[in-house]
C-alpha cells in the first residue's frame, strides 16, 4: 500500500534550513527535532527558534505530501488562536471600551457566567465548563453564537470551588463573540484588519491555504495513519480554529515578547504576561496570566500557549528576559511533546550562551545623580542605581529585600514597575535648599541616614544611644 503520507523519494534534503547559528548547535537542536519526530511518530514536524528580534533556526523532519515542510507551509494551531483573541480583547480595553472588570452580562447579556468579571474568562477561572453542551466541537460542523450562547446556562458552570483555575474553551467563544459585537463584524475579520495585516502575518488564516499539511492520526500499536477531520469550529472558532506557519509564529513570539508594531503596547503585553491564576498541581509551575500561559521551568519565566486540535499540535513559548523563544508544529493528534520548545531555548543557552555586551559609559541625566546612593528605610540600608536605560533601581545593600525598578514620570514622581513596589509611587521630597532630603514610596520614607529626626516619618525620634 502506497505511504499516504508521501512519496519520499527525492525527498530527504530537509535536515534544516538556513540559520545563523554554529554548526554544532545546529546539529544539537536537529538531533532533538529528529529525536521528538522519530519517538513522538509525527508525519512531519518543524520548529523554529527566535533571538534579539531574528529567527536564528528553522528546522524539519517528515514530510508533508511528499516535500519536506517549510516555514512557509501551514499547520493548524488550536488554542494558539486564544492568545489573539485575548490581544482583541485587550485592544477593547487600552481603546476605553470595555473594562476588564466589567460583567460578561454587560457585553454578552443572557448568559450563565454574566456575573463573572471579563478577566476571569481571560485567565480561566470564571468556573465556566472546558466544552459546550454540544456535539463534539473539534471534530463536527460548528453551531452559531445564538446556539452557543444558549448552552452557557446554569449547568455550565462547574461545582464549587470556583474562582480558581479550569480551562475553558467555551470561555473563549464566548469572548469572541463579545469580540464580534463590539466591531460588528465576524472575530476573523477582525483578528486580519487589527493583528495580521500589521504584523504582515500573511499566512495565518481561519481555513488552510496552501501550501498546507494534512493532520493525521496515528495508529497506537501500528505504524499506520488515519486522515483528521478539519471542520469548521463555528461559534467555537475563537477557541482553536486559525492556521499559520512557522515563519508567522515567530513574528507572533516577537509580538509575545514585547515586539508589538502598533498593534498593542509593550505595557500591555507585560501585563497579559503577568500571572494571574496558578494551575494547581503538585508544584507551582504554570498557570495563566490574561489569555496567555505561563510556565516557570529551570529558573525561566516563559509565556505562550499550546494548541491541539485533531491531526495537529503545536506549541510557543517566549522567553522575554533572555528575549527569545521557540514553536514547534506537527501534523499528528498525538506523540510530541510540548516540552520540546523549552528544551530548545536550553540547548541554544547551552550551545551559545549569551557573551556580555562590553561595559562603556552612557549618558546620565545629571541631575539623577543626587538620587544615587544609600537610603535607609529604618535601620534597613538600600542603594538607589540609574539603569542604563534611565530608570532607578532600588535594592537592600545587603541580603533579600523589596527591590523595584521605577520609570519616570512627566511631573517629576516615578513608578515602581516590578517587585513589593509594581504599580506604586515614588517622591522625590526636599530640603529647603533643593537637596533630596527623603524618598515617599507610597507613605514608606527612606532617608539618608537611619531615622533621619528631620523625616517626616517618624520624626523627632530620639538619638542613638
Amino acid at each position: 500500500m502506497r505511504n499516504p503520507l508521501a512519496d519520499i523519494g527525492g525527498a530527504r534534503k530537509h535536515e534544516r534550513m538556513s540559520t545563523s547559528l554554529l554548526p554544532t548547535t545546529e546539529r544539537a537542536l536537529l538531533r532533538r527535532l529528529a529525536r521528538e519526530q522519530r519517538n513522538g511518530r509525527a508525519p512531519s514536524l518543524i520548529a523554529g527558534l527566535v533571538r534579539d528580534g531574528e529567527t536564528i533556526w528553522v528546522g524539519t523532519r517528515g514530510w508533508v505530501d511528499g516535500e519536506s515542510p517549510t516555514a512557509d507551509t501551514q499547520y493548524r494551531i488550536g488554542s494558539i488562536t486564544k492568545t489573539f483573541i485575548a490581544v482583541l480583547v485587550m485592544r477593547l480595553r487600552d481603546e476605553g471600551r470595555l473594562h476588564l472588570s466589567d460583567r460578561v452580562e454587560d457585553h454578552v447579556p443572557g448568559t450563565a457566567v454574566g456575573d463573572r468579571p471579563i478577566w476571569q474568562l481571560l485567565a480561566h477561572n470564571s468556573g465556566l465548563t472546558a466544552e459546550p453542551n454540544t456535539a463534539w466541537w473539534e471534530r463536527t460542523p460548528g453551531v452559531g453564537a445564538e446556539s452557543l450562547l444558549d448552552t452557557i446556562d446554569k449547568e455550565a458552570m462547574r461545582p464549587h470551588p470556583q474562582h480558581v483555575f479550569h480551562y475553558s474553551n467555551v470561555g473563549f467563544g464566548l469572548l469572541g463573540e463579545l469580540v464580534a459585537r463590539h466591531h460588528g463584524e465576524d472575530w476573523a475579520t477582525v483578528v486580519r484588519r487589527e493583528i495580521l495585516d500589521p504584523l504582515e502575518m500573511t499566512r495565518t488564516t481561519p481555513h488552510p491555504v496552501a501550501p498546507h499539511a494534512r493532520g493525521w492520526a496515528v495508529h497506537p500499536w501500528a505504524d499506520l495513519v488515519q486522515e483528521e477531520p478539519t471542520e469548521d469550529a463555528g461559534a467555537m472558532a475563537p477557541a482553536g480554529q486559525l492556521w499559520s506557519t512557522v515563519e508567522d509564529m515567530t513574528r507572533w513570539l516577537r509580538f509575545l515578547g514585547g515586539d508589538t508594531g502598533e498593534v498593542l503596547h509593550p505595557d500591555t503585553v507585560t501585563e497579559m504576561r503577568t500571572p494571574t491564576s496558578v494551575d494547581d498541581g503538585g508544584v507551582w509551575a504554570a498557570g495563566m496570566g490574561l489569555g496567555l500561559q505561563l510556565q516557570r521551568y529551570r529558573g525561566r519565566r516563559l509565556a505562550g500557549h499550546s494548541g491541539s486540535m485533531p491531526g495537529f499540535l503545536a506549541n510557543l513559548l517566549t522567553d522575554p528576559d533572555e528575549n527569545s523563544g521557540a514553536v514547534f508544529l506537527a501534523n499528528a493528534t498525538a506523540g510530541p511533546s510540548g516540552a520540546l520548545v523549552a528544551e530548545l531555548l536550553d540547548i541554544l543557552d547551552e550551545h551559545e550562551p549569551r557573551i556580555p555586551q562590553p561595559w562603556q559609559p552612557a549618558p546620565v541625566d545629571p541631575a539623577l545623580l543626587e538620587l544615587t546612593g544609600l537610603w535607609y528605610w529604618g535601620p534597613t540600608a538600600h542603594v538607589v542605581r540609574i539603569l542604563p536605560d534611565g530608570m532607578l533601581d532600588l535594592v537592600p545593600w545587603q541580603g533579600k529585600g523589596r527591590a523595584s525598578r521605577f520609570r519616570p514620570n512627566a511631573d517629576g514622581t516615578w513608578t515602581g514597575l516590578d517587585g513589593y513596589h509594581r504599580g506604586e509611587q515614588l517622591c522625590v521630597g526636599r530640603a529647603a535648599d533643593g537637596t533630596p532630603n527623603h524618598l515617599d514610596l507610597n507613605t514608606f520614607i527612606f532617608t539618608r541616614s537611619p531615622y533621619d529626626p528631620d523625616a517626616p516619618v517618624p520624626g523627632g525620634v530620639e538619638s542613638w544611644r
